[in-house]
């Protein structure tokens, strides 16, 4: 059966994304960002609330993926808070100031996980040298990477996720995301060969306040959750 991951970014999320066959979840915070690092009373509260494995983003800001020393070390501390929660993992992605990704960074991130899973996120989609980063990712230990094939969808990034896989050979696993939907999984996954994929399933609902000042650009009556019927579809769709 192919794994599904659902990413969310709230406890709500959580409970619904399960209930709608999520084999695993990738917790962040602010997912109109991109997906943040989850703050640690979520991490321990998703451990205590979920029945599937629990990965932790560990992404300390908005922006590019070119880390400064103090930030890596921030990951790190971040990474030690998942594995004190007890997360089945954590999801890290990291480049250079030249696009490539940092040998010796990324080893700091997986000695500071320890026994912990470690996914490498779509960071990869940026790479300068995709082919030559998967071996350094590899080569660190990562168990998968998560990618779009360098294009604003997977359904678009079909050809080179096809090449990645290839490359990979199985030592790590390839799990396509991004556009990831009930009409088009079943072609992304047979198309590529993987064993797993990754969604958000993003939907919305109305605020239980029936009033407010606005705080920002965002609208305060509406909340962000995982949508049931958008994870069931493809669920159903994998089997």
């Amino acid at each position: 059966m192919t794994t599904l991951e659902i990413c969310i970014d709230n406890l709500e999320s959580l409970l619904i994304a399960q209930d709608a066959g999520a084999d695993r979840i990738e917790l962040c915070s602010a997912l109109a960002l991109g997906g943040l690092t989850p703050s640690v009373g979520l991490m321990q509260q998703a451990v205590r609330m979920a029945r599937i494995p629990v990965y932790a983003m560990i992404r300390p800001r908005a922006g590019d993926f070119c880390f400064s020393p103090d930030e890596l070390e921030l990951m790190a501390l971040d990474i030690a808070a998942a594995r004190a929660a007890g997360l089945h993992g954590v999801v890290v992605g990291l480049l250079d100031e030249h696009g490539r990704v940092p040998k010796a960074a990324l080893e700091r991130l997986m000695v500071a996980a320890g026994p912990l899973g470690v996914t490498f996120h779509r960071a990869i989609d940026l790479s300068s040298d995709w082919r030559a980063d998967l071996e350094t990712i590899v080569a660190a230990g990562c168990e998968r990477i998560l990618s779009s094939g360098q294009a604003a969808s997977a359904e678009q990034g079909l050809e080179t996720l096809v090449l990645m896989r290839e490359q990979l050979a199985d030592r790590a696993s390839l799990m396509p995301g991004a556009g990831v939907n009930a009409g088009n999984v079943a072609h992304i996954v047979a198309a590529i060969g993987v064993s797993e994929v990754h969604m958000s399933g993003m939907g919305w609902r109305g605020s239980a306040m029936t009033s407010g000042v606005a705080m920002g650009a965002s609208d305060d009556g509406r909340v962000n959750v995982t949508d049931h019927d958008k994870v069931a579809a493809v669920r159903q769709r994998l089997g």
